[in-house]
């Protein structure tokens, strides 16, 4: 009876000895990992354990070609985890598109069918919380698509990066021992920005006439709605008991109307925001003006400094730059030379000789 006793003794310590060792916090053989990439607004994070190569036979043998039956759980053809231990991850935070096809915002279970040595199949799973791929269920995929796999130089730690970052889109890429498996994301980075304005004008956010006027900057030049953009920046500029007329806010209106194909109200909006600019930003307005090719207008605009301020030798190398865009060498020359005349700064002046000298007067 005491040896029985005993040994249930030891058994229950045992139980209790396991179960507090399974509940401390050690390091893993394949350790956590999360990178994450924003595209406009967006935020993709891809999390993962990383195992290392340590010498074994990767593709084909330790993650092996095709479905597979790991011999434990429910899937009888499983795809790679893509990583080690728990499912590896990726969140959008907005809705996307992974190699053109759409995926709504959220977390999904990332697995990867490697086919064979050049192809794998990239699974978004539904099931985000299971363990590796060992319950996977093509019933719960969200996406499937086939991308090409490549070859680099080695890497002994799977690591997932984002190769590539462009305004609208990124490159994820999963890259071990010597093969690397990309696809890309894809953004509508002005639907997800605009949409997002328009939700907060609804709020506090629609009380600022700084807001608005950003909004219809970013629509301006994100391909938005002109139209919208037109309302949101004569929303800034009166009307409401935010409004005021600002240079930017007016330079924004103008460049609205411009690319809306309204000429005229582009240039008399233009010629309001010169009437209240300060000297540097007519300037600037000026070299828009050139950018615009209506040189007349930018000479006029360069013209206001020079009156006001005819020996500063900056005003005099813009005008002569209105004047070369125009096409009036002789005038252009005139005011080059006077700037040169005037002791300019090292830029101002290396920016007249190297104007005179384009026109052959130096």
């Amino acid at each position: 009876m005491r040896a029985t006793i005993t040994s249930l003794v030891i058994g229950l310590l045992l139980c209790v000895s396991f179960t507090a060792t399974a509940q401390l916090n050690t390091p893993r053989g394949s350790q956590m990992a999360s990178v994450m990439q924003r595209v406009g607004t967006t935020d993709i994070t891809i999390t993962y354990s990383r195992p290392s190569v340590n010498g074994r036979e990767i593709w084909g043998k330790l993650v092996p070609y095709g479905l597979t039956n790991l011999g434990f759980g429910t899937s009888k053809a499983a795809p790679w985890r893509a990583g080690a231990n728990e499912n590896t991850t990726i969140t959008f935070t907005h809705d996307a598109k992974v190699e053109g096809k759409t995926i709504t915002a959220g977390t999904y279970g990332l697995h990867i069918n490697v086919k064979d040595a050049d192809n794998a199949t990239i699974i978004l799973s539904k099931d985000k919380d299971a363990w590796g791929s060992y319950f996977y269920d093509p019933a719960n995929d969200a996406l499937t698509a086939d991308v090409k796999i490549k070859t680099i130089e080695h890497v002994e730690l799977l690591t997932f990066d984002f190769e590539e970052v462009s305004k609208n889109s990124t490159t994820a890429a999963l890259k071990w021992e010597k093969k690397a498996i990309p696809f890309k994301i894809e953004v509508d980075v002005t639907k997800i920005v605009l949409d997002d304005i328009r939700a907060k004008f609804k709020g506090q956010k629609g009380f600022s006439r700084q807001n608005w006027e950003q909004a219809a900057n970013f629509a301006l030049n994100n391909d938005g709605d002109l139209d919208e953009a037109l309302e949101w920046i004569n929303a800034a500029l009166e009307g409401n008991f935010f409004s005021q007329k600002t240079v930017n806010g007016l330079a924004t209106k103008a460049q609205i109307l411009q690319k809306k194909g309204d000429m005229e109200g582009f240039g008399t909006t233009m010629d309001e925001a010169v009437d209240m600019a300060t000297p540097n930003q007519i300037n600037r307005i000026g070299y828009a003006m050139i950018n615009f090719k209506d040189y007349d207008r930018a000479i006029k605009y360069f013209s206001i400094n020079v009156k006001n301020d005819p020996k500063n030798a900056n005003w005099h190398d813009s005008l002569g730059e209105g004047y070369k865009a125009k096409g009036d060498n002789k005038a252009a020359i005139k005011h080059f030379k006077k700037s040169l005349a005037l002791d300019p700064t090292d830029n101002v002046k290396a920016n007249s000789e190297k104007n005179l000298k384009e026109l052959g007067a130096l």
